[in-house]
């Protein structure tokens, strides 16, 4: 539930302390105002952190929605037990990863022979 209130930043100051433990409440935010228009906006530092990484992942993967929802599809229709498992993922990453640490050192042990 979210639950915005607004007041002015003289009220604003005054209210600090109890402010910042009323933000620190799952979608608790404040308004501040200055001369009736909207300056600034409280919110707990955890919350302000939550949103930035949405934003960040939303931005990485910008059909996200759409991957989901296909998610959804193939779970009803059993398409989903093609999915890779896990472990194969896990195994795959890590040998192709010493390859790449392979292919490195042997181009190191190369390169001081020239």
């Amino acid at each position: 539930m979210d639950s915005k209130t607004t007041i002015s930043i003289s009220e604003g100051r005054k209210r600090i302390f109890e402010i910042a433990e009323e933000v620190q409440k799952p979608g608790k935010q404040y308004t501040l105002t200055e001369k009736g228009r909207a300056k600034v906006a409280v919110m707990s530092a955890e919350e302000r952190d939550s949103l930035l990484e949405t934003v960040e992942v939303l931005r990485i993967f910008p059909d996200l929605d759409k991957h989901v929802a296909q998610v959804h599809r193939d779970i009803k229709s059993g398409a989903y037990k093609k999915y890779p498992k896990w472990e194969d993922i896990k195994a795959n990453h890590a040998v192709s990863n010493n390859r790449k640490t392979q292919r490195s050192k042997s181009h190191r042990k190369r390169s001081k022979r020239v």
